[in-house]
């Protein structure tokens, strides 16, 4: 989202008197984001071959961002909060958790944040989630929640945090706790209803999830553990169970018979009624290549398909150092 297209009301802007730390240092690890992906691109076709968001140093020249932002991406260039620009290749993105690293490739002279406890966070503490761009790109926001997530395209984020008020320009924001420590990475914004009133949140990454993976990511580009099974479906939830929104083009799913409008009624015999169940059903089987044995329904009846899953990374263009 460019900025041009949002703006955060004064009244929602971090008061630095209200801080224990010093918030603009805080503010001046938040980085700005551009990519560039090839048309060609797995993802192109729906996060677009050009995206905009944020980052966080948290290492000398080392960005923590949300992974789709760099996800295929062939040109990235990071700015600093002095206006300083330079170009940037993604060494990793985490397909369970979100995450997304990039290493810059020329000096920044951004004091990297330190990782906070996100584990510790209690519900209600004082947060401020940032975009690049310092005091006036932030808002002074509230923990309201942390529970599980299961996204559409075959993710669930067991222990996510939820942040209002919801900021505009949540890709790859920094969540920042009471202790000026990074704890989280802006992922989402979601629209819930309290009362007859549309609630806006942002859904974050908690930076926890990330300590146990930060060496192999940064050694290999990925985890170093077999891939999940991954189908190449899009679901969705409803009063009724899961249903089949569209298909990953040449994915697993489409190349089995699975189609739009299929409903999934069990994964191995165990009948699923949310994404969190069926996501986990599919885990449960095995590593990246097990088949999946699904039982579809349609308004005339069933029929069984056995999908041979496959590793969502194979499908993806590799970055290329420049």
């Amino acid at each position: 989202m460019a900025k041009d297209d949002w703006d955060i009301p004064e009244h929602l802007q971090p008061d630095p008197t209200d801080m224990s730390f010093d918030l603009d240092a805080a503010l001046g690890c938040v980085v700005g984001l551009r990519t560039q992906v090839p048309a060609d691109a797995y993802t192109s076709r729906v996060l677009g071959t050009e995206r905009e968001g944020s980052g966080v140093v948290i290492r000398d020249g080392l960005v923590l961002t949300i992974g789709y932002l760099v996800t295929e991406a062939e040109g990235i260039w990071i700015t600093a909060a002095d206006g300083r620009a330079v170009p940037g290749h993604t060494l990793a993105v985490d397909q369970e958790t979100g995450f997304g690293l990039v290493q810059a490739l020329g000096r920044l002279g951004v004091t990297p944040m330190d990782l906070g406890d996100s584990e510790a966070l209690r519900i209600g503490a004082p947060v401020v989630l940032a975009a690049a761009g310092g005091r006036g790109n932030a808002v002074a926001a509230k923990l309201v929640a942390r529970q599980p997530f299961a996204g559409y395209w075959e993710y669930l984020l067991e222990d996510a945090l939820f942040t209002a008020p919801a900021h505009p320009s949540w890709g790859g924001a920094g969540l920042i706790g009471p202790d000026g420590k990074l704890m989280g990475i802006g992922s989402l914004i979601l629209q819930q209803g309290e009362e007859g009133r549309r609630l806006d949140l942002n859904m974050v990454v908690p930076v926890h999830r990330l300590s146990p993976i930060l060496n192999d990511l940064m050694t290999y580009g990925r985890v170093n553990r077999p891939a999940r099974p991954w189908l190449g479906l899009y679901a969705t939830e409803d009063d009724e169970g899961v249903a089949i929104a569209s298909l990953a083009p040449g994915g697993p799913a489409e190349n089995s018979g699975v189609r739009s409008g299929d409903r999934v009624l069990t994964v191995e015999g165990v009948a699923v009624t949310d994404l969190a169940e069926l996501w986990r059903a599919v885990w449960a089987c095995g590593d990246a290549g097990a088949t999946v044995k699904l039982k579809l329904g349609r308004a005339r009846g069933s029929r069984d398909v056995a999908v041979v899953s496959a590793d969502r990374a194979s499908f993806l263009k590799h970055p290329r150092m420049h």
